[in-house]
């Protein structure tokens, strides 16, 4: 589930589905661009802070929701998340501890600040689960961290650290566990009381010169990834993570 709440000029919006690792289901997409739409909404609202908890942010995807009702569908629930996130003019800052998988990592790269704890572990394995990354992630993450620290992420798909997070432009600053709820509404609260309109503006101009082409990007991605979907690498991946084995493809 997703919590919403206003306070000092702050949307609090809390991933809180903590007993499945705050893994995304279908329904979880929805609420998450609703409230980030309803903070667009809200004159009082000058800042979102999306977080988790302290030791868990977002274990990826639900794999059973997910292969019951694939996202990234036209008009599906992540789709509207992704149209909120790309179209925030607020700007957005996370707080990130614990794991950080899949979309809990991509939409990372949609955020303004991000705060990571010590203890965050991202990843981004859309490869080894025989698909492909989305949400614009094959376009920004080359433009932040160059080629072939990018290619080393995405395509080896294995965890990394906090600090790495941090290397590749992914990460704001590395904050130890029992501060990161602390600095990161520290940061919001000193973006709540600059001029909105300044910040609006002075945001719209470091993304504008992008926007096209990660929207561009995430539209080609979403169809690439749905082929993946039907293909037989993914099905003996996703078959494999079910059955809690190690996958072969050996034969393909």
């Amino acid at each position: 589930m997703i919590r919403a709440r206003t306070d000092n000029r702050i949307a609090f919006v809390e991933l809180a589905r903590l007993d499945k690792k705050n893994a995304l289901t279908s329904d979880m997409y929805g609420q998450l661009a609703d409230a980030i739409s309803a903070a667009e909404a809200d004159k009082q609202v000058r800042v979102v802070l999306l977080r988790g908890a302290p030791d868990c942010f977002c274990a990826g995807n639900d794999v059973a929701d997910f292969l019951k009702r694939p996202p990234l569908s036209a008009g599906s629930p992540s789709g509207r998340f992704f149209d909120a996130m790309q179209e925030a003019k607020k700007p957005i800052v996370a707080a990130v501890g614990g794991p950080a998988v899949g979309i809990g990592t991509t939409m990372l790269l949609h955020c303004d600040l991000v705060y990571a704890a010590a203890n965050a572990r991202f990843q981004l394995p859309f490869v080894p689960l025989g698909i492909t990354p989305e949400f614009g992630s094959t376009y920004i993450l080359p433009l932040l961290a160059g080629y072939q620290r990018a290619a080393e992420l995405l395509l080896l798909g294995q965890p990394f650290t906090a600090e790495k997070a941090k290397e590749v432009g992914i990460v704001t600053a590395v904050v130890p566990q029992e501060n990161l709820f602390a600095e990161a509404e520290k940061a919001a609260a000193t973006l709540a009381a600059l001029p909105p309109e300044s910040v609006r503006l002075t945001k719209q101009l470091m993304k504008k010169r992008h926007a096209r082409t990660v929207r561009d990007t995430i539209t080609e991605e979403i169809g690439v990834f749905h082929e993946r979907l039907g293909s037989a690498e993914a099905k003996e991946a996703m078959s494999a993570f079910l059955e809690k084995r190690k996958p072969d493809f050996s034969r393909f």
